[in-house]
């Protein structure tokens, strides 16, 4: 087990790389103007749900394997990369009246199946999101084993810990993200004009991550 110095202090830099621009806060962010801030607290669980698959393969080994793995790399990468793109194609697409209004595509206590459909559908999108970015897998393998000390027991032990403190970080970080942009994102869509810039907005974001997504490197 790390010690609570160490945990303090991993949790400090945890949080400061989730306040750092990157696809996943932005995605947060655009999940949450478009459908509510409900929408995007699922779409942040989804993608903490997402860092624990990560970390569970660091702690494995599996993660060592698949970064010596360049096919392994470029396949997940691609399909990532596709999952954004057809993201992108939806948003481009939709009608001003698409959008989403705040309280749609996540429930709320009491709603009906299509609301706990829409919630488990936005929670999907998050890991998918997380789980189809290698660079994710790449960085947790070379970040998370610099905190933990072999003198303090079992390796695997040590990176599931600093995993999960991890992911709490990115739980609050993103978990505020998916409010503001939530209670910003009803005011936008009170206009249909507005509603249809957002999403035109969102498309041309996730098309550019696509693109950033398929040309990584390792």
């Amino acid at each position: 087990m790390p010690s609570i110095e160490t945990l303090v202090a991993f949790f400090g830099v945890s949080a400061l790389l989730a306040l750092t621009p990157g696809p996943d806060n932005i995605f947060v962010l655009l999940q949450s103007a478009q459908r509510g801030w409900r929408a995007g607290m699922c779409v942040v669980l989804g993608l903490c749900l997402g860092l624990v698959g990560h970390t569970a393969a660091v702690a494995l080994g599996l993660a060592a394997v698949f970064a010596a793995s360049s096919l392994a790399f470029t396949v997940l990468k691609f399909c990532g990369a596709a999952y954004l793109a057809w993201l992108a194609w939806g948003a481009l697409r939709a009608p001003a009246g698409a959008g989403d209004a705040p309280a749609q595509g996540a429930a709320a206590p009491g709603d009906g199946p299509a609301a706990r459909g829409g919630a488990l559908r936005m929670v999907g999108r998050g890991v998918v999101m997380n789980l189809t970015n290698p660079k994710v897998l790449v960085f947790f393998l070379a970040f998370l084993p610099q905190f933990a000390d072999p003198a303090r027991g079992a390796m695997a032990r040590q990176v599931m810990v600093l995993g999960l403190v991890f992911m709490l970080a990115t739980l609050l970080v993103f978990g505020a993200v998916a409010c503001f942009s939530g209670a910003f994102g009803a005011l936008l869509l009170r206009s249909a004009r507005a509603r249809l810039l957002l999403n035109r907005v969102a498309g041309l974001v996730f098309l550019g991550l696509a693109l950033r997504l398929a040309t990584a490197q390792r």
